[in-house]
C-alpha cells in the first residue's frame, strides 16, 4: 500500500479535470440563444469580489497563524509498480467506467438538445 497516496492524488487530479471539461462542454452545447442578455450571475460581480477578498484574507490569516511542523521523512513510493498495476490489472474496470461516463454525457446532451414540440 506504499503507492496508495500517489494513486489517490492521480485519481483526484484526473477526475477533477475530466469532470470540469465535461461540464464546460455540456454548458457550451446546451446554451439557448433566447436567454436574456443580463443574467443573474453577471450582476453579482461586486459581492463576489468582496467575498473573494474576505476569503483570501481568512486564508492568509489562517496560514500565518498556523504553527507548521517540520516535514516528516519521505517514504519511497515505487511509481513503476503502481503504473504496472494500473495499466495491467485495472485497465478493464477503468475503460468500463470511462465508457459509462461517456454514455451518460451523450445522453445528457441528447436530452438537453432535444427540440420540444409546442402543442397546437
Amino acid at each position: 500500500m506504499a503507492g496508495a497516496p500517489f494513486v489517490a492524488g492521480a485519481q483526484v487530479l484526473v477526475y477533477i479535470g475530466a469532470i470540469s471539461v465535461l461540464i464546460l462542454f455540456a454548458i457550451m452545447l446546451t446554451q439557448t440563444k433566447d436567454a436574456p442578455s443580463g443574467l443573474v450571475f453577471q450582476t453579482q460581480a461586486v459581492p463576489a469580489a468582496i467575498a473573494a477578498l474576505v476569503l483570501a484574507l481568512l486564508i492568509g490569516v489562517t496560514v500565518t497563524a498556523t504553527e507548521w511542523p517540520e516535514t516528516a521523512e519521505r517514504i519511497w513510493t515505487d511509481t513503476e509498480a503502481v503504473a504496472v498495476a494500473l495499466f495491467s490489472d485495472f485497465v478493464l474496470p477503468f475503460e468500463v467506467v470511462s465508457v459509462l461516463l461517456l454514455a451518460a454525457v451523450i445522453g445528457g446532451v441528447f436530452i438537453a438538445k432535444r427540440e420540444r414540440k409546442e402543442p397546437g
